[in-house]
């Protein structure tokens, strides 16, 4: 349907390989009707806005391996049936405001072993209802706002491992989150652990518990104010 397979690529019914091709830029045109795009293991920095657009039955995206950090807005604007998204290895410091808006049937998506990751906007993943499976491991964090992952309703499964955690009083809400939603087979708890402050580094984040934070709450009266 539509172009033809594209050059240096293979094709087998709905699904079209280019993966490991040394490919500097995506292929200029898919056949219309892919549904499974693998262009990992490249040297891909940037993709043309709207580069999606016509591949309404794309249900699979593979970009892992890439140089990519940076997505164009608007690249999902006609992938309707995304359901599987993979930018693990790659170059990303942010994920921006309504980054995977218009993704709004994505079930997984990868964004582990960015090694740069250091910020993740609170209304990153805005309007992504059914997403159950996300991966953040191995990247540059050390805070994620809680705000991010409580507009994913569906979310089961989540993997923070591999990231410098800060785990001061604002670690708190979202420990308290993960302990009430994520199920600990779901997750890589274990692997997720503080690097500071001192007294809690090494600590898995899950072993954290109320008692951790009473610092955090501590209030002094008036009398401990004229002691000091």
């Amino acid at each position: 349907a539509g172009a033809g397979c594209p050059v240096l690529c293979s094709c087998r019914g709905q699904a079209v390989d280019c993966s490991g091709q040394r490919l500097f830029s995506v292929p200029p045109e898919l056949p219309l009707d892919t549904g499974n795009l693998s262009l990992a293991h490249n040297r891909i920095a940037s993709i043309p806005p709207g580069y999606l657009g016509c591949y309404g039955q794309l249900r699979a995206l593979d970009l892992r391996n890439n140089s990519l950090a940076a997505l164009p807005a608007g690249l999902f604007r006609g992938a309707r049936r995304l359901a599987h998204l993979d930018l693990s290895y790659n170059n990303f410091s942010l994920v921006p405001a309504d980054m995977f808006r218009e993704a709004s049937a994505l079930l997984r998506l990868d964004l582990s072993h960015n090694p740069g990751l250091r910020r993740v906007h609170p209304q990153a993943f805005r309007g992504l209802a059914q997403l159950r499976e996300l991966d953040l491991s191995h990247g540059g964090l050390a805070a994620l706002s809680l705000d991010a992952l409580e507009g994913l309703p569906g979310l089961v499964g989540l993997r923070l491992g591999g990231n410098p955690w800060l785990c001061g009083c604002a670690m708190e809400p979202l420990l308290k989150w993960l302990r009430g939603r994520i199920q600990r087979c779901s997750s890589d708890s274990q692997q997720a652990e503080c690097w500071a402050p001192p007294e809690v580094a090494g600590a898995p984040l899950l072993s954290l518990t109320e008692e951790s934070f009473q610092a955090c709450h501590l209030t002094l009266t008036l009398d401990d104010y004229l002691f000091i």
